[in-house]
């Protein structure tokens, strides 16, 4: 190409979470190898759009409506504008009705640019059981799409078995971390405003704070051991207030509100054990943020978290809140444990979880593509 590809992302909220992390990562290494065009189907929610780096070239420009009914009239108006760009790129169920349009007029014409796309896990809604229709609706949207990417093995299996995806459209890509940024211990001021509790454990959190992260949980179970336990939470979102009211009806008067943080290295190895109390994950970069940094996990068994850790760590994934405040129990009580498996998961994070492989990888998926292998190389 002359030119570099345009690449249109579209994705039903551009708030900063791990997708949009990711996505927001690939185009800061990629740089001037491609232009980008992002569309959010909530208009408003634009928040990731301050970890782009000034010299990628990106726009926010004005488009169809994501999200609304199904139609003829709608969709139409989404193909034609999906037309314009070199690669399409979609998000989770929020950009599902730009794939639905895109493969209708993709069997009518065949003339529609690749699409590409990207299932990262699901919402409160389909937390405890995927949703018929939309099962049925991804079925038949990713017909005429290039690739379907998930970053976990049971999405993939979703994917083939539910979704009826083959086997050679369906790419399992893993989230990985510049794993050397971790390696540092971070300033003990990392986190503003954070006042340690004397003689007690740090246990953090990393989470968009919606209620399929499910931090009243993590309250409680911490709760339980406030005696020697203190509770940081890093994020920010809708469920602030009732995690606040949480805490205050179990007595836990030194949580921390952390909000919004970038750059987690420079602050997620000050916690003594890192925390997951989620209804719902996949692949959560989070995790793997506290991995390369050494720091020992309890989560609920949720996605592909028990094959994440390391096998010294299995045992702390829980199925339920009384495994989570036990486990925290357990790793609070011994120095030596918590030492063991952080620097478990540090070597599996340095072995599995590399940046450079999973950079690679897409690059190599979108190239081939775009009918160019090394243009993103």
């Amino acid at each position: 190409m002359a030119e570099p590809p345009h690449i249109l992302h579209i994705h039903g909220s551009f708030d900063l979470g791990g997708k949009e992390a990711r996505a927001v990562r690939l185009m800061n290494i990629w740089g001037d190898r491609a232009r980008h065009s992002i569309v959010s189907a909530a208009p408003d929610a634009l928040g990731a759009r301050a970890a782009i780096e000034p010299h990628v070239r990106v726009d926010f420009p004005g488009a169809p409506p994501m999200a609304g009914r199904p139609g003829y009239a709608r969709f139409r108006n989404i193909s034609n504008y999906l037309k314009k760009f070199d690669l399409i790129l979609t998000y989770n169920w929020g950009g599902m009705d730009a794939v639905m349009a895109h493969n209708l007029y993709a069997s009518l014409s065949g003339k529609m640019p690749p699409l590409i796309h990207h299932e990262d896990g699901f919402n409160a809604d389909e937390a405890n059981g995927l949703n018929p229709r939309r099962n049925l609706y991804r079925r038949l949207a990713l017909r005429h799409a290039h690739a379907l990417v998930v970053p976990s093995i049971r999405l993939e299996g979703v994917a083939r078995q539910t979704w009826k995806q083959p086997a050679r459209k369906v790419h399992l890509i893993r989230n990985g971390i510049d794993i050397a940024r971790y390696a540092a211990p971070p300033a003990p001021d990392a986190i503003p405003g954070l006042q340690r509790t004397p003689g007690k454990l740090l246990v953090g959190t990393l989470a968009g704070l919606r209620p399929v992260k499910n931090i009243p949980r993590l309250v409680r179970a911490v709760a339980a051991h406030r005696d020697r336990l203190q509770l940081v939470v890093v994020g920010e979102g809708p469920e602030r207030d009732a995690i606040l009211a949480e805490a205050a009806a179990h007595g836990l008067d030194d949580l921390h509100m952390a909000g919004f943080m970038d750059r987690p290295w420079r602050f997620v190895g000050l916690f003594d054990i890192f925390a997951l109390s989620s209804d719902s994950e996949q692949f959560p970069i989070s995790l793997v943020e506290a991995m390369a940094a050494g720091v020992p996990s309890v989560s609920m068994d949720v996605g592909d978290v028990a094959h994440m850790v390391a096998p010294e760590n299995r045992p702390f994934i829980v199925p339920d809140e009384k495994g989570l405040a036990d486990a925290l129990g357990t790793l609070g009580a011994s120095a030596d444990l918590r030492g063991r498996l952080g620097a478990a998961n540090r070597l599996r994070a340095v072995r599995d979880y590399a940046e450079e492989t999973m950079v690679g990888a897409y690059a190599s998926l979108y190239g081939e593509a775009l009918a160019s292998p090394l243009i993103l190389r």
